[in-house]
C-alpha cells in the first residue's frame, strides 16, 4: 500500500486563510492613519477586499467566492460604522467562529463530523460529483469514528481558540491588537489545526485502511450495513493495496 495522502494534500492550501486576514489588517491601518476614523478604516478594508477579490478572479478564482468575501467584509464595515466602535469590525468573525463551534460540535454528536462531510465535497471521486460517491465514507464506521475525532481538533484548537482569543480583546476594546491577532489566527492557526487534526485521523484508523479515497463500504462487506463489522475485525480482514491517487 503506498503512503497515505495527508489531510493538508487534501483540503489543498492556504491561500483561502490567508486572503481572509488581509481585509481586517487593512481596515485597522486604515484606521489607525486617519487619525482612528472608522469611515475611513471601513474604506480601506472593503477597497482591498475588492482589488484582493479581483486578483484571485483573474488568476481563475470562482466569481461567487469574491462575492461572498467582499459581502463579508462591507457587513463587518457596516456594523462598525453603525455602533461607533472600531472593534465591532471584528463582531461578525467573532459571532460566526462561535457558531461554527457549536455547528461543528453538534456534527460529531449526530454522527456527521462535518470534517468528513468537507473532504467528502472537495476530493474528486475518480470524477464523480453524485453526493452518492461524495458521502460513502458514511458507511465506513472506522473513518466516521476517525472523522468525528479528528473534528474536536477544529472545535478546540481553531474555532474555540478564536473566540476566546477574539473574544477577550473585543470586550477589552483593543482594535490593534484584534487585527494583529486575526493575522495569526487565520492561516497559521489553520495550517497547524489541518496538521493536528490529520495525525489525528490517521491514527484513528486501522493501519491496514487503504485511506480517504477508499471507504470499506457495504459492497465490501465491511461497511456500516455489516452487523459485524468491528475496528478488531478490520485491522485483521485481508485488504487489496489501493493506489492513491
Amino acid at each position: 500500500m503506498e503512503k497515505r495522502e495527508s489531510l493538508g494534500q487534501v483540503l489543498g492550501g492556504r491561500q483561502g486563510a490567508l486572503d481572509a486576514s488581509i481585509p481586517p489588517l487593512a481596515f485597522v491601518v486604515g484606521w489607525l492613519a486617519a487619525n482612528q476614523s472608522i469611515g475611513i478604516g471601513a474604506a480601506v478594508a472593503v477597497g482591498v477586499s475588492a482589488l484582493l477579490g479581483t486578483y484571485r478572479l483573474i488568476r481563475g478564482g470562482r466569481l461567487g467566492a469574491l462575492v461572498v468575501s467582499v459581502a463579508m467584509v462591507v457587513a463587518a464595515a457596516l456594523v462598525a460604522l453603525h455602533t461607533g466602535r472600531a472593534e465591532d469590525f471584528f463582531l461578525i468573525r467573532l459571532m460566526s467562529n462561535a457558531a461554527s463551534a457549536l455547528l461543528w460540535a453538534a456534527s460529531i454528536v449526530i454522527r456527521w463530523p462535518l470534517l468528513g462531510v468537507v473532504v467528502g465535497l472537495v476530493v474528486n471521486w475518480d470524477g464523480s460529483w453524485r453526493l452518492r460517491d461524495k458521502f460513502r465514507w458514511r458507511q465506513d464506521p472506522d473513518l466516521v469514528r476517525a472523522y468525528g475525532r479528528a473534528s474536536w481538533v477544529w472545535v478546540l484548537l481553531q474555532y474555540t481558540l478564536r473566540v476566546l482569543v477574539w473574544g477577550l480583546l473585543w470586550w477589552a476594546g483593543e482594535v490593534v491588537a484584534l487585527g494583529v491577532v486575526t493575522v495569526a489566527l487565520s492561516w497559521p492557526l489553520v495550517a497547524a489545526t489541518v496538521a493536528v487534526s490529520g495525525v489525528v485521523l490517521f491514527r484513528s484508523l486501522p493501519k491496514d485502511h487503504p485511506g480517504l479515497r477508499h471507504p470499506r463500504t457495504s459492497s465490501d462487506g465491511r461497511g456500516a450495513d455489516d452487523p459485524n463489522t468491528s475496528t478488531a475485525a478490520s485491522q485483521t480482514a485481508p485488504v487489496a493495496p489501493s493506489v492513491e491517487k
